[in-house]
Parts: structure tokens; sequence; C-alpha cells
């Protein structure tokens, strides 16, 4: 296993942490630390921040769901570098809680690059890779309704980021995990609260 899959996840996280300058950072400084053609990172990164403590900032999850169908979509059209509208380009949050979020975030990403590695990358050929994204779109749509249940829209968005880690690490079986999940996501936030 080479340094670059083993600290591929770390790396984003690293990325993310230089790319915070200001005491606002919003959703276009992360694009651009991120890189416009990076759309595997853009998917984990805010899939992470979802996951984190930071998911309890009212409207997080909508913006979430917003910013990964859009990423999504664009994968599936096979664009080549990332577009989204200006009114989700101008969303900000605090420095503070991003880089809170990030330090969250630290333990249990260096727990899981443990395990990356390329493989089984036929997964990432088409039509293959369109049956995870599509699971994603079908998460997202449901995504803003999770804003009242709670924990729901970080479940949903640790799912996501699975597959962000698996995308960005070349890791089929891992892309595969999270294509089992991303299945039982809608039967598991019933059970939380509706059950």
């Amino acid at each position: 296993m080479t340094r670059e899959n083993t600290h591929a996840l770390s790396d984003v996280l690293d990325q993310l942490e230089d790319g915070l300058t200001d005491e606002q950072v919003c959703v276009r400084d992360i694009v651009d630390a991120s890189g416009r053609s990076s759309f595997a990172s853009l998917i984990l990164i805010f899939a992470l921040i979802c996951t984190s403590p930071a998911s309890t900032i009212p409207g997080l999850t909508t913006a979430t769901a917003l910013i990964v169908f859009s990423l999504t979509i664009q994968l599936i059209v096979g664009r080549k570098s990332v577009w989204l509208p200006n009114f989700i380009m101008r969303r900000s949050v605090s420095s503070k809680t991003i880089m809170d979020g990030i330090a969250w975030l630290r333990k249990p990403v260096r727990f899981v690059e443990r395990f990356l590695k390329v493989r089984f990358t036929i997964v990432f050929e088409r039509p293959w890779l369109w049956i995870p994204l599509t699971l994603i779109l079908c998460v997202t749509l449901f995504m803003p309704f999770m804003e009242v249940i709670p924990a729901s829209g970080s479940i949903a968005s640790a799912v996501i980021a699975m597959f962000g880690a698996g995308l960005l690490a070349r890791d089929g079986v891992l892309v595969v995990i999270s294509l089992v999940a991303l299945s039982i996501v809608p039967v598991v936030i019933w059970q939380i609260g509706f059950v």
C-alpha cells in the first residue's frame, strides 16, 4: 500500500485546513482549496462536515444534500470541472466550526485509512459507477427532511462519505460496502424517525 493511498483522506483534511485563512469560510473557498476537478474530494469533504459536530448547524444537512446532489449529477454526466450555483457558493460558516469538525474527524479518518488500498477498480468504470451515484442522488433528495430527525442526516452523510473515500482512494471494496449501506439508509432512517 503506497503512502498516497494510505493518507488520501488525511491529505484532503490537510488541504481543507490549509485553506481556512479567514474567520468565515464559504463553499467557494472549500471548492477552490480542493480543486475544481476533485469531485471525490469535495463529496468527501462536505459529507464529512455534515457527519462532524458541525451538523448541528440548522440547514447544514440541506446545504450538504444540495451540494452532493449537484456534484453527483455532474459525475454522472461526465463533467471535468465542478460547477455550483452562486447561491450555494456564497453560503458560509465560521472557520472555527470547520476546524473543530476537522479535529474531531482526524481519529476516525486515520483508523479508516489503515484499511484503504487500490482494489476491485472495475466498480469505477461506467456503467457500474452509476449504481452508487444513483443511490446517492436518492438519499440526497430525502436529506432535507432529515433535519427534523436527530442524527439521521449524519448517518446519511457518513455513508456518502464512505463512498467518497472509496472513490478518492480507488478502493472498490469500500464503494461496494457503501453501496450496500446506501441501500439500507432509508430503512434505518425510517426506523429512527417513524417507528
